[in-house]
């Protein structure tokens, strides 16, 4: 979560990832789909967040990049020269990559902490691990139902095994919805930040004057 700056409307920025399979038929036939929920994400103005893969991933970072979005990569490889070489990842759509150098099922983790909120289109195991993970970590998490795979599935797997935090799960299966739903859930979130912004600022500021006149 990034703090805007003051001319903006919004107080935060959210990086939302956006989590689908690298390959596989849901990557054929929900292309558009992922590159029009990046488009989304770009336009309200918030950050996408993703494997810095191919396949959905890459098609939502491209759509965000094309709406004048940031797009912000975290990479299984520990360089870039990995990265490129080893596991044959893009780099044409980031504006930043994390080279985390945890391989597949660590970067997961680093990615999904390092959001504010995941959402689902398609996808595989790697997605299935990614939405179990943000929704341990209480993360805010998208369903876009219809694209087949892993989002198809998890409705029946909340169903079926005690889910935690069901309630910062929401589903949709249009693109548009889904993403203003969890930015609501979003700003319902952080809603006492969002109130007491300039509050808290102002408190950090006096704290620091009083430091650096402690000092001096």
């Amino acid at each position: 979560m990034i703090p805007t700056h003051p001319s903006k409307n919004r107080t935060f920025r959210y990086s939302i990832c956006l989590s689908g399979a690298a390959g596989g038929d849901t990557v054929e036939n929900d292309a558009n789909l992922a590159e029009q929920l990046g488009r989304l994400i770009a336009l309200n103005g918030h950050v996408i967040t993703t494997g810095a893969t191919i396949g959905l991933p890459y098609f939502a970072a491209v759509g965000a990049k094309e709406a004048g979005g940031m797009s912000i990569g975290f990479s299984p490889a520990v360089s870039l020269r990995e990265h490129i070489y080893k596991y044959r990842l893009p780099t044409s759509c980031f504006d930043f990559i994390n080279f985390t150098g945890l391989h597949y099922v660590g970067r997961d983790l680093y990615l999904v902490q390092s959001s504010d909120a995941v959402i689902t289109i398609g996808g595989r195991f790697g997605s299935l691990h990614e939405f179990t993970s943000a929704l341990e970590a209480h993360k805010p998490c998208g369903i876009l139902l219809g694209s087949g795979g892993t989002a198809d599935q998890i409705p029946k797997l909340m169903e079926i095994l005690p889910p935690p935090h069901a309630s910062l799960v929401v589903y949709d299966d249009d693109p548009e919805r889904l993403v203003n739903k969890v930015i609501a859930l979003l700003d319902e979130k952080n809603q006492d930040l969002d109130k007491n912004w300039h509050k808290i600022n102002h408190e950090w500021l006096l704290d620091q004057a009083k430091s650096i006149k402690r000092a001096g």
